[in-house]
C-alpha cells in the first residue's frame, strides 16, 4: 500500500482544523507532538495521558468533544486519535478506532504482523503527513529520531523500517536516515543528544533496544504531572531552541484520574475474542506491545464518559 496525504486528510479532515484542543502521551513523543501541532496548526494543550492516569485542565472538559488524542489510541467513539500502536487482533477493528488515524490500520496490520508494523515515531508519520521540513543541524536531526527510539529501530529493524519508507512518498528519507546506521552517529547520541536531555532530565528508565556499534540503551523520557511541569516547560524551551518551532501554553491542570493499568496475554484476548474482552472490562485504550502482550487500561464502569464533569 502507498500511503496517499491527500486521502488521509479526507478522512480525517479535523488533521487541517487549527486550534484543535489536544491530550498528549506523558513522555518524550507526546512533547514532541505537542510542540509540532502547536507550531503547524496552533493546537492548544489541554491534558496528558500515560495508559494509566489522565490529567486534565477546566478546557479538556469544556471541549471534551473536539479533543484530539496525539500519540494515543483510546475507545471511545467521540475520541479522535493519532497514534502508532498494533490494535487490531485476528482482523477485528473495534468502533472506538474508526476515528483514529493510525498507519497500522490503514495499513490493515494486525497482531499476527506485528513484526511489520510502523516502525517509527507519531512524530515522523505528522512530518511525512504535512511535509515538515527541519533544521541541518546534528541536534535536530537526533530529537526527531530519538522519537520512539526511531534511530534504533532504524539499526535494528532495517528492513522493516525500508518497507515503510517505501510506503510514505514524497519526503526526503534519505536526509532524515543519512549515516544513522553507524557508530559515529551512536557517539553523537551519547555525547551530543543525551547530555542535552539529562541537563534537563534524570533519564533514569531505559528502553529495550541497544545500538549496533556501542551498545546505548534509549533512555526513556516520562514525565510525572504532579509535580514535572517545570521540566515539561524546559523540555519545550529545548526542543524550541534547537527546532524553532513554538511550543503550547502549559494547561492549568484541575484534576487527575486514575485508571487501572494491566497486561495480559494476547491469547487469552483471542480465546474470549477482542470485542468481549473491551465488553468485560471497560477498557478505555490497550496497545499490543508484543507478539505475546496485551496491555491495556480501564477507569472502571466510566470508560465512556472519563473527562465528563463540571469545571471547578
Amino acid at each position: 500500500m502507498i500511503f496517499d496525504t491527500k486521502q488521509i486528510f479526507k478522512d480525517y479532515p479535523w488533521l487541517k482544523q487549527k486550534n484543535l484542543p489536544m491530550i498528549v502521551s506523558a513522555n518524550y513523543d507526546g512533547l514532541m507532538c505537542a510542540s509540532f501541532l502547536n507550531h503547524h496548526l496552533d493546537w492548544n494543550l489541554v491534558g496528558y495521558y500515560n495508559h494509566e492516569s489522565l490529567w486534565i485542565s477546566d478546557q479538556a472538559i469544556k471541549q471534551k468533544k473536539e479533543i484530539i488524542w496525539v500519540d494515543l489510541n483510546i475507545l471511545p467513539k467521540q475520541g479522535k486519535a493519532i497514534g502508532g500502536h498494533i490494535v487490531s487482533v485476528d482482523g477485528f477493528i473495534p468502533t472506538g478506532f474508526e476515528t483514529s488515524c493510525n498507519p497500522n490500520i490503514l495499513n490493515q496490520l494486525t497482531s499476527d504482523h506485528f513484526n511489520s508494523k510502523f516502525p517509527f515515531s507519531t512524530l515522523i508519520f505528522l512530518m511525512w503527513l504535512y511535509g515538515a521540513e527541519y533544521p541541518n543541524s546534528k541536534i535536530s536531526k537526533l530529537l526527531i529520531l530519538n522519537t520512539d527510539a526511531t534511530w534504533l529501530k532504524w539499526q535494528n529493524y532495517n528492513k522493516n523500517c525500508k518497507k515503510w519508507i517505501s510506503q510514505l512518498p514524497d519526503f526526503d528519507w534519505d536526509k532524515l536516515f543519512s549515516k544513522v546506521d553507524s557508530k559515529t552517529f551512536d557517539q553523537q547520541v551519547d555525547k551530543l543528544l543525551y547530555p542535552e536531555l539529562l541537563s534537563i532530565s534524570s533519564l533514569k528508565n531505559f528502553g529495550k533496544l541497544s545500538s549496533k556499534f556501542l551498545n546505548i540503551k534509549n533512555r526513556e523520557f516520562i514525565v510525572n504531572l504532579d509535580w514535572d511541569e517545570d521540566l515539561i516547560l524546559n523540555f519545550f524551551q529545548l526542543i524550541s531552541n534547537h527546532l524553532y518551532w513554538s511550543f503550547p501554553k502549559l494547561p492549568k491542570l484541575s484534576q487527575r484520574i486514575d485508571g487501572i493499568k494491566t497486561k495480559c496475554a494476547l491469547s487469552d484476548v483471542k480465546k474470549i475474542g477482542l470485542n468481549a474482552m473491551i465488553n468485560k472490562y471497560n477498557i478505555f485504550s490497550y496497545a499490543i506491545t508484543s507478539p505475546r502482550s496485551f496491555s491495556y487500561t480501564t477507569f472502571g464502569a466510566n470508560k465512556k464518559r472519563v473527562i465528563d464533569g463540571k469545571v471547578k
